[in-house]
Protein backbone atom coordinates (compact mmCIF):
# COMPACT_ATOMS: atom_id res chain seq x y z
CA UNK A 1 0.00 0.00 0.00
CA UNK A 2 1.22 3.43 -1.07
CA UNK A 3 1.82 5.92 1.55
CA UNK A 4 1.42 9.73 1.11
CA UNK A 5 2.37 12.29 2.74
CA UNK A 6 0.75 15.81 1.45
CA UNK A 7 2.43 19.03 2.76
CA UNK A 8 -0.12 22.18 2.12
CA UNK A 9 -2.71 19.10 2.26
CA UNK A 10 -5.91 22.33 2.95
CA UNK A 11 -5.18 23.71 -0.19
CA UNK A 12 -8.14 23.48 -3.09
CA UNK A 13 -6.03 21.23 -5.60
CA UNK A 14 -4.31 19.77 -3.02
CA UNK A 15 -7.13 18.74 -0.36
CA UNK A 16 -8.85 16.73 -3.80
CA UNK A 17 -5.68 15.20 -4.69
CA UNK A 18 -5.56 13.82 -0.60
CA UNK A 19 -9.26 12.68 -1.01
CA UNK A 20 -8.10 11.08 -4.46
CA UNK A 21 -5.34 9.21 -3.44
CA UNK A 22 -7.36 7.90 -0.29
CA UNK A 23 -10.10 6.99 -2.52
CA UNK A 24 -7.54 5.06 -4.67
CA UNK A 25 -6.31 3.12 -1.79
CA UNK A 26 -3.52 4.63 -0.36
CA UNK A 27 -2.63 5.52 3.40
CA UNK A 28 -2.60 9.43 3.28
CA UNK A 29 -1.56 11.81 5.99
CA UNK A 30 -1.20 15.64 5.67
CA UNK A 31 -0.33 18.94 7.27
CA UNK A 32 -1.14 22.89 6.50
CA UNK A 33 -0.65 25.77 9.30
CA UNK A 34 -4.38 26.75 7.81
CA UNK A 35 -6.76 24.69 6.48
CA UNK A 36 -10.31 26.57 5.00
CA UNK A 37 -13.71 25.61 4.27
CA UNK A 38 -14.80 23.37 2.32
CA UNK A 39 -11.49 21.98 2.13
CA UNK A 40 -11.89 21.68 6.44
CA UNK A 41 -14.92 19.36 6.52
CA UNK A 42 -14.57 17.22 3.30
CA UNK A 43 -10.48 16.40 4.59
CA UNK A 44 -12.32 15.68 7.94
CA UNK A 45 -15.52 13.68 6.54
CA UNK A 46 -12.36 11.34 4.86
CA UNK A 47 -10.66 11.00 8.04
CA UNK A 48 -7.63 13.33 6.76
CA UNK A 49 -7.96 16.03 8.36
CA UNK A 50 -4.76 16.43 10.19
CA UNK A 51 -4.89 16.41 14.05
CA UNK A 52 -3.56 20.06 14.52
CA UNK A 53 -2.91 22.94 12.33
CA UNK A 54 1.20 23.63 11.88
CA UNK A 55 4.37 21.74 10.56
CA UNK A 56 5.83 19.27 12.60
CA UNK A 57 8.67 17.30 10.79
CA UNK A 58 7.74 14.48 12.79
CA UNK A 59 5.06 13.52 10.66
CA UNK A 60 7.82 12.69 7.55
CA UNK A 61 8.75 9.05 8.45
CA UNK A 62 11.41 6.93 6.45
CA UNK A 63 8.62 4.33 5.22
CA UNK A 64 6.66 7.01 2.92
CA UNK A 65 6.26 6.04 -0.74
CA UNK A 66 6.26 9.62 -1.34
CA UNK A 67 5.65 13.42 -0.15
CA UNK A 68 3.72 15.83 -2.38
CA UNK A 69 4.34 19.45 -1.44
CA UNK A 70 1.76 22.09 -2.71
CA UNK A 71 2.50 25.63 -3.72
CA UNK A 72 1.41 27.18 -0.07
CA UNK A 73 4.30 26.19 1.24
CA UNK A 74 7.61 27.58 1.96
CA UNK A 75 11.08 26.39 0.42
CA UNK A 76 12.10 26.37 4.35
CA UNK A 77 9.24 24.38 5.67
CA UNK A 78 10.48 21.95 7.90
CA UNK A 79 8.81 18.93 7.27
CA UNK A 80 10.03 19.38 3.49
CA UNK A 81 13.26 19.63 4.38
CA UNK A 82 12.85 16.21 6.60
CA UNK A 83 11.93 14.35 3.62
CA UNK A 84 15.09 15.35 1.82
CA UNK A 85 17.40 14.79 4.77
CA UNK A 86 15.49 11.06 4.71
CA UNK A 87 15.95 10.96 0.90
CA UNK A 88 12.69 10.57 -0.12
CA UNK A 89 10.85 10.74 -3.27
CA UNK A 90 8.86 14.12 -2.95
CA UNK A 91 6.59 15.45 -5.95
CA UNK A 92 4.92 18.97 -6.97
CA UNK A 93 1.44 18.38 -7.83
CA UNK A 94 2.06 18.02 -11.63
CA UNK A 95 5.17 15.60 -10.69
CA UNK A 96 2.97 13.38 -9.23
CA UNK A 97 -0.03 13.63 -11.60
CA UNK A 98 2.64 12.87 -14.65
CA UNK A 99 4.08 9.76 -12.11
CA UNK A 100 0.14 8.40 -12.00
CA UNK A 101 -0.68 8.76 -15.44
CA UNK A 102 2.70 7.60 -17.21
CA UNK A 103 0.89 4.99 -18.91
CA UNK A 104 -1.89 6.99 -20.16
CA UNK A 105 -3.12 9.61 -22.91
CA UNK A 106 -2.35 13.27 -21.44
CA UNK A 107 -4.68 15.58 -22.64
CA UNK A 108 -3.05 18.87 -21.92
CA UNK A 109 -5.42 22.11 -21.36
CA UNK A 110 -3.70 25.21 -21.39
CA UNK A 111 -4.01 29.12 -22.30
CA UNK A 112 -4.70 32.38 -20.10
CA UNK A 113 -8.43 31.71 -20.12
CA UNK A 114 -10.81 29.52 -20.56
CA UNK A 115 -9.03 25.95 -19.82
CA UNK A 116 -11.36 25.25 -17.26
CA UNK A 117 -14.38 25.42 -19.49
CA UNK A 118 -12.44 23.45 -22.35
CA UNK A 119 -11.44 20.96 -19.33
CA UNK A 120 -15.27 21.05 -18.63
CA UNK A 121 -16.43 20.46 -21.81
CA UNK A 122 -14.46 17.72 -22.78
CA UNK A 123 -15.39 15.62 -19.04
CA UNK A 124 -18.99 16.24 -19.78
CA UNK A 125 -18.88 14.74 -23.16
CA UNK A 126 -16.91 11.71 -22.10
CA UNK A 127 -19.05 10.89 -19.36
CA UNK A 128 -22.33 11.37 -21.30
CA UNK A 129 -20.95 8.94 -23.08
CA UNK A 130 -19.60 6.58 -20.70
CA UNK A 131 -15.73 7.12 -21.72
CA UNK A 132 -13.40 5.79 -18.75
CA UNK A 133 -10.78 8.50 -17.79
CA UNK A 134 -8.75 10.24 -15.58
CA UNK A 135 -8.53 14.33 -14.67
CA UNK A 136 -6.88 16.94 -12.78
CA UNK A 137 -9.09 19.97 -12.91
CA UNK A 138 -8.48 23.68 -11.16
CA UNK A 139 -11.83 23.56 -9.92
CA UNK A 140 -14.90 21.94 -8.57
CA UNK A 141 -16.70 21.44 -11.53
CA UNK A 142 -20.98 20.15 -11.22
CA UNK A 143 -21.40 16.60 -11.56
CA UNK A 144 -17.51 15.49 -10.43
CA UNK A 145 -17.60 15.02 -6.15
CA UNK A 146 -13.57 15.66 -6.82
CA UNK A 147 -11.44 18.16 -8.92
CA UNK A 148 -8.76 14.86 -9.12
CA UNK A 149 -9.33 11.14 -10.07
CA UNK A 150 -6.99 8.57 -10.59
CA UNK A 151 -7.16 4.98 -11.15
CA UNK A 152 -5.66 2.13 -12.53
CA UNK A 153 -7.92 1.23 -15.52
CA UNK A 154 -8.84 4.18 -17.31
CA UNK A 155 -6.56 4.69 -20.80
CA UNK A 156 -6.56 8.63 -21.46
CA UNK A 157 -6.35 11.60 -18.45
CA UNK A 158 -7.51 15.14 -18.99
CA UNK A 159 -5.90 17.64 -17.31
CA UNK A 160 -6.08 21.21 -17.12
CA UNK A 161 -2.80 22.90 -17.76
CA UNK A 162 -2.20 25.88 -15.56
CA UNK A 163 0.80 27.97 -16.18
CA UNK A 164 1.74 28.78 -12.48
CA UNK A 165 4.75 27.68 -10.77
CA UNK A 166 4.78 23.58 -9.79
CA UNK A 167 6.11 24.22 -6.01
CA UNK A 168 7.97 26.23 -3.79
CA UNK A 169 11.16 24.35 -4.51
CA UNK A 170 10.25 23.76 -8.38
CA UNK A 171 9.79 27.11 -10.15
CA UNK A 172 8.83 25.18 -13.59
CA UNK A 173 5.16 25.95 -14.64
CA UNK A 174 2.70 23.22 -14.07
CA UNK A 175 2.27 22.25 -17.77
CA UNK A 176 5.54 21.60 -18.65
CA UNK A 177 5.47 18.74 -16.53
CA UNK A 178 2.37 16.70 -17.82
CA UNK A 179 4.42 15.89 -20.88
CA UNK A 180 1.10 16.13 -23.17
CA UNK A 181 0.06 13.71 -26.14
CA UNK A 182 -2.80 16.21 -27.00
CA UNK A 183 -2.15 19.93 -26.02
CA UNK A 184 -4.35 23.35 -26.10
CA UNK A 185 -3.50 26.33 -25.90
CA UNK A 186 -6.87 28.57 -25.72
CA UNK A 187 -5.53 31.67 -25.48
CA UNK A 188 -2.32 33.72 -24.27
CA UNK A 189 -3.25 37.16 -22.41
CA UNK A 190 0.33 38.39 -19.72
CA UNK A 191 -0.97 37.07 -16.44
CA UNK A 192 1.10 36.58 -13.24
CA UNK A 193 2.98 39.57 -13.12
CA UNK A 194 4.87 38.63 -9.77
CA UNK A 195 6.25 35.58 -11.82
CA UNK A 196 6.36 36.56 -15.25
CA UNK A 197 7.95 39.87 -15.06
CA UNK A 198 7.31 40.37 -18.89
CA UNK A 199 4.87 39.57 -21.81
CA UNK A 200 7.55 37.89 -23.83
CA UNK A 201 8.79 35.80 -20.57
CA UNK A 202 5.22 34.93 -20.35
CA UNK A 203 4.73 34.16 -23.52
CA UNK A 204 8.12 32.07 -23.22
CA UNK A 205 5.92 29.50 -21.18
CA UNK A 206 3.55 28.69 -23.86
CA UNK A 207 6.36 28.03 -26.70
CA UNK A 208 7.65 25.42 -24.67
CA UNK A 209 4.67 24.09 -23.95
CA UNK A 210 4.12 23.94 -27.95
CA UNK A 211 7.72 22.29 -28.68
CA UNK A 212 7.03 19.80 -25.91
CA UNK A 213 4.39 18.38 -28.40
CA UNK A 214 5.84 14.68 -29.39
CA UNK A 215 5.91 12.96 -32.47
CA UNK A 216 2.45 11.79 -33.71
CA UNK A 217 1.21 14.10 -31.16
CA UNK A 218 -1.86 16.91 -31.96
CA UNK A 219 -1.24 20.88 -30.72
CA UNK A 220 -4.76 22.53 -30.97
CA UNK A 221 -4.88 26.43 -30.64
CA UNK A 222 -7.18 29.44 -31.03
CA UNK A 223 -5.79 30.12 -34.99
CA UNK A 224 -6.88 34.11 -34.05
CA UNK A 225 -5.41 34.34 -31.10
CA UNK A 226 -2.17 37.15 -32.14
CA UNK A 227 0.25 36.03 -29.26
CA UNK A 228 -0.83 32.11 -29.55
CA UNK A 229 -0.42 32.50 -33.55
CA UNK A 230 3.76 33.41 -32.48
CA UNK A 231 3.96 29.87 -30.00
CA UNK A 232 1.92 27.48 -32.57
CA UNK A 233 3.75 27.88 -35.84
CA UNK A 234 4.27 24.31 -36.96
CA UNK A 235 7.96 23.36 -36.61
CA UNK A 236 7.71 19.89 -36.98
CA UNK A 237 6.32 17.41 -39.51
CA UNK A 238 5.47 14.96 -36.73
CA UNK A 239 2.85 16.89 -35.15
CA UNK A 240 -0.47 17.70 -36.31
CA UNK A 241 -1.39 21.13 -35.95
CA UNK A 242 -5.16 21.97 -35.47
CA UNK A 243 -6.26 25.18 -35.56
CA UNK A 244 -10.19 26.78 -34.30
CA UNK A 245 -12.35 29.77 -34.13
CA UNK A 246 -15.61 30.43 -32.57
CA UNK A 247 -17.94 27.97 -33.66
CA UNK A 248 -20.30 28.78 -36.16
CA UNK A 249 -23.89 29.72 -34.54
CA UNK A 250 -27.26 32.38 -34.40
CA UNK A 251 -28.72 34.12 -31.32
CA UNK A 252 -32.45 34.08 -31.02
CA UNK A 253 -34.18 35.76 -27.87
CA UNK A 254 -31.64 35.06 -25.92
CA UNK A 255 -30.33 31.68 -26.95
CA UNK A 256 -27.48 30.67 -28.48
CA UNK A 257 -27.74 27.81 -31.54
CA UNK A 258 -24.97 25.96 -32.85
CA UNK A 259 -24.99 25.11 -36.53
CA UNK A 260 -23.60 22.22 -37.66
CA UNK A 261 -22.55 20.77 -40.80
CA UNK A 262 -25.78 19.63 -41.55
CA UNK A 263 -27.54 22.62 -41.41
CA UNK A 264 -29.12 21.42 -38.03
CA UNK A 265 -29.30 23.80 -34.98
CA UNK A 266 -28.27 22.84 -31.64
CA UNK A 267 -29.64 24.72 -28.50
CA UNK A 268 -26.40 25.29 -25.75
CA UNK A 269 -27.42 26.57 -22.68
CA UNK A 270 -24.00 29.22 -22.71
CA UNK A 271 -23.41 32.26 -24.64
CA UNK A 272 -20.49 34.22 -25.45
CA UNK A 273 -18.14 34.14 -28.60
CA UNK A 274 -15.72 33.03 -25.70
CA UNK A 275 -17.42 30.41 -25.13
CA UNK A 276 -18.35 29.01 -28.88
CA UNK A 277 -14.30 28.87 -29.05
CA UNK A 278 -14.08 27.05 -25.82
CA UNK A 279 -16.84 24.32 -27.67
CA UNK A 280 -14.48 24.51 -30.87
CA UNK A 281 -11.61 23.60 -28.94
CA UNK A 282 -13.26 20.87 -26.98
CA UNK A 283 -15.20 19.41 -30.40
CA UNK A 284 -11.13 19.28 -31.87
CA UNK A 285 -9.69 17.79 -28.44
CA UNK A 286 -12.95 15.10 -28.66
CA UNK A 287 -12.20 14.31 -32.25
CA UNK A 288 -9.08 13.10 -31.52
CA UNK A 289 -10.33 10.49 -28.65
CA UNK A 290 -12.80 9.66 -31.12
CA UNK A 291 -15.93 11.01 -30.33
CA UNK A 292 -17.58 11.67 -33.45
CA UNK A 293 -19.20 14.86 -34.27
CA UNK A 294 -22.72 14.15 -34.00
CA UNK A 295 -21.86 12.43 -30.56
CA UNK A 296 -20.27 15.62 -29.29
CA UNK A 297 -23.09 17.66 -30.23
CA UNK A 298 -25.57 15.39 -28.27
CA UNK A 299 -23.39 15.54 -25.10
CA UNK A 300 -22.91 19.74 -25.26
CA UNK A 301 -26.42 20.40 -25.80
CA UNK A 302 -26.74 19.39 -21.88
CA UNK A 303 -23.66 21.41 -20.77
CA UNK A 304 -24.72 23.76 -18.11
CA UNK A 305 -20.88 25.05 -18.01
CA UNK A 306 -18.48 25.00 -15.63
CA UNK A 307 -18.93 26.86 -11.78
CA UNK A 308 -18.34 30.47 -11.61
CA UNK A 309 -18.02 31.08 -15.14
CA UNK A 310 -20.95 32.88 -16.16
CA UNK A 311 -22.82 31.23 -13.92
CA UNK A 312 -26.37 32.35 -13.59
CA UNK A 313 -27.38 33.05 -10.54
CA UNK A 314 -30.60 34.06 -10.91
CA UNK A 315 -33.19 35.17 -13.92
CA UNK A 316 -36.45 37.13 -14.05
CA UNK A 317 -38.66 38.43 -16.88
CA UNK A 318 -36.65 41.70 -17.28
CA UNK A 319 -33.39 40.90 -15.83
CA UNK A 320 -30.32 38.22 -15.35
CA UNK A 321 -27.77 37.14 -12.67
CA UNK A 322 -24.78 36.16 -13.84
CA UNK A 323 -21.59 35.78 -11.76
CA UNK A 324 -17.91 34.79 -13.55
CA UNK A 325 -14.92 34.06 -12.00
CA UNK A 326 -13.07 37.08 -14.65
CA UNK A 327 -10.40 39.14 -13.27
CA UNK A 328 -7.64 39.32 -16.02
CA UNK A 329 -8.03 42.03 -19.00
CA UNK A 330 -9.24 39.28 -20.99
CA UNK A 331 -11.29 37.27 -19.11
CA UNK A 332 -13.41 40.53 -18.19
CA UNK A 333 -13.50 41.64 -22.12
CA UNK A 334 -15.12 38.57 -22.99
CA UNK A 335 -17.42 37.91 -20.34
CA UNK A 336 -19.01 41.67 -20.24
CA UNK A 337 -19.09 41.55 -24.08
CA UNK A 338 -20.43 38.35 -24.16
CA UNK A 339 -23.43 39.44 -21.85
CA UNK A 340 -23.77 42.49 -24.11
CA UNK A 341 -24.38 40.87 -27.04
CA UNK A 342 -26.41 37.58 -25.80
CA UNK A 343 -29.21 40.90 -24.59
CA UNK A 344 -28.44 43.55 -26.73
CA UNK A 345 -31.64 45.48 -25.50
CA UNK A 346 -30.96 45.47 -22.41
CA UNK A 347 -28.99 47.93 -20.25
CA UNK A 348 -25.89 46.39 -18.42
CA UNK A 349 -24.30 46.59 -14.87
CA UNK A 350 -21.02 44.94 -14.31
CA UNK A 351 -18.72 44.99 -11.44
CA UNK A 352 -15.14 43.46 -11.15
CA UNK A 353 -13.33 42.92 -8.03
CA UNK A 354 -9.56 43.46 -8.18
CA UNK A 355 -8.38 40.91 -6.39
CA UNK A 356 -5.11 39.55 -7.67
CA UNK A 357 -1.60 40.52 -7.38
CA UNK A 358 -1.47 41.28 -11.09
CA UNK A 359 -4.78 42.90 -11.02
CA UNK A 360 -3.60 45.52 -8.19
CA UNK A 361 -0.08 46.07 -9.34
CA UNK A 362 0.34 49.51 -10.69
CA UNK A 363 2.57 48.08 -13.36
CA UNK A 364 0.15 45.76 -14.92
CA UNK A 365 -2.75 47.68 -14.28
CA UNK A 366 -2.94 49.76 -17.96
CA UNK A 367 -3.36 45.74 -19.55
CA UNK A 368 -7.16 46.83 -18.71
CA UNK A 369 -7.40 49.95 -20.95
CA UNK A 370 -10.75 49.37 -22.56
CA UNK A 371 -11.23 45.73 -21.53
CA UNK A 372 -14.46 47.08 -19.69
CA UNK A 373 -16.15 49.62 -22.32
CA UNK A 374 -19.22 46.43 -23.11
CA UNK A 375 -21.27 47.74 -19.70
CA UNK A 376 -23.43 50.58 -19.17
CA UNK A 377 -22.28 51.31 -16.08
CA UNK A 378 -18.86 50.21 -14.75
CA UNK A 379 -17.90 49.43 -11.31
CA UNK A 380 -14.56 48.39 -10.03
CA UNK A 381 -13.62 47.33 -6.17
CA UNK A 382 -10.60 46.65 -4.18
CA UNK A 383 -9.58 46.92 -0.63
CA UNK A 384 -7.02 48.86 0.71
CA UNK A 385 -6.15 46.15 3.15
CA UNK A 386 -5.59 43.06 0.39
CA UNK A 387 -2.94 45.65 -0.80
CA UNK A 388 -1.12 45.52 2.14
CA UNK A 389 -1.35 42.05 2.82
CA UNK A 390 0.53 41.39 -1.25
CA UNK A 391 2.69 44.05 0.24
CA UNK A 392 1.95 46.33 -2.71
CA UNK A 393 2.03 50.35 -2.93
CA UNK A 394 -1.58 51.92 -1.74
CA UNK A 395 -3.76 52.47 -5.49
CA UNK A 396 -5.89 55.49 -5.70
CA UNK A 397 -9.52 55.07 -7.21
CA UNK A 398 -8.54 57.91 -10.08
CA UNK A 399 -5.44 55.67 -10.93
CA UNK A 400 -7.93 52.77 -11.61
CA UNK A 401 -10.00 54.69 -13.53
CA UNK A 402 -7.19 55.99 -15.77
CA UNK A 403 -6.02 52.76 -15.89
CA UNK A 404 -8.98 51.25 -17.25
CA UNK A 405 -9.76 54.16 -20.09
CA UNK A 406 -12.75 54.61 -19.12
CA UNK A 407 -13.56 58.16 -17.16
CA UNK A 408 -16.89 56.90 -15.72
CA UNK A 409 -15.98 54.02 -14.07
CA UNK A 410 -17.15 54.08 -10.47
CA UNK A 411 -14.33 52.88 -8.10
CA UNK A 412 -15.13 51.89 -4.33
CA UNK A 413 -13.06 50.65 -1.80
CA UNK A 414 -15.46 50.24 0.50
CA UNK A 415 -18.35 46.96 0.48
CA UNK A 416 -21.07 49.16 1.79
CA UNK A 417 -20.66 52.19 -0.43
CA UNK A 418 -20.62 49.26 -3.10
CA UNK A 419 -23.50 47.62 -1.38
CA UNK A 420 -25.34 50.76 -1.50
CA UNK A 421 -24.50 51.30 -4.60
CA UNK A 422 -25.98 48.40 -6.71
CA UNK A 423 -29.52 48.75 -4.43
CA UNK A 424 -29.80 52.11 -5.42
CA UNK A 425 -29.77 50.83 -9.43
CA UNK A 426 -33.27 50.75 -11.46
CA UNK A 427 -33.17 47.00 -12.82
CA UNK A 428 -35.89 47.06 -15.01
CA UNK A 429 -34.60 45.74 -18.00
CA UNK A 430 -31.36 45.48 -16.72
CA UNK A 431 -28.44 42.90 -16.58
CA UNK A 432 -26.02 42.35 -13.39
CA UNK A 433 -22.48 41.12 -13.56
CA UNK A 434 -20.20 40.18 -10.93
CA UNK A 435 -16.98 39.31 -11.56
CA UNK A 436 -14.23 38.13 -8.86
CA UNK A 437 -12.11 35.55 -7.81
CA UNK A 438 -13.19 36.60 -4.34
CA UNK A 439 -16.43 37.78 -2.73
CA UNK A 440 -16.48 41.31 -2.44
CA UNK A 441 -15.40 41.32 1.00
CA UNK A 442 -18.83 39.19 1.93
CA UNK A 443 -21.23 40.79 -0.30
CA UNK A 444 -24.78 38.86 -0.36
CA UNK A 445 -24.94 38.12 -3.98
CA UNK A 446 -28.19 36.41 -3.55
CA UNK A 447 -30.08 38.80 -1.46
CA UNK A 448 -28.75 41.17 -4.34
CA UNK A 449 -29.51 38.95 -7.21
CA UNK A 450 -32.98 38.53 -5.81
CA UNK A 451 -33.43 42.26 -5.28
CA UNK A 452 -32.42 42.96 -9.08
CA UNK A 453 -35.10 40.10 -10.34
CA UNK A 454 -37.59 41.64 -8.71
Amino acid sequence: MEKIHLIAVGGSIMHNLALALARRGARVTGSDDEIFEPARARLAAAGLLPPAEGWDAARVTPDLTAVIVGMHARPDNPELARAQELGLKIYSFPEYIYEASKDKQRVVIGGSHGKTSITALILHVLRFHGRQFDYAVGAQLAGFDLMVHLTDDAPVIIIEGDEYLSSPVDRRPKFHLYQHHIGVISGISWDHINVFPTEEIYREQFEIFARQTPKAGVLIYDRDDEQTQLVAVPTSPDVSYVGYGPHEHVIRDGRTYLLTKKDEEVPIQVFGEHNLRNISAAKEACKQLSIKGKDFYKAVATFKGAARRLELVREGATSVVYKDFAHAPSKLRATAAALKKQFPQRRLVACLELHTFSSLNPDFLPQYAHCFDAPDVAVAYFNPHVLAHKRLPPLAPAAVAAAFARPDLRVFTDSAELAAFLHAQAWDNTNLLLMTSGTFDGLDLEALAAEVVG
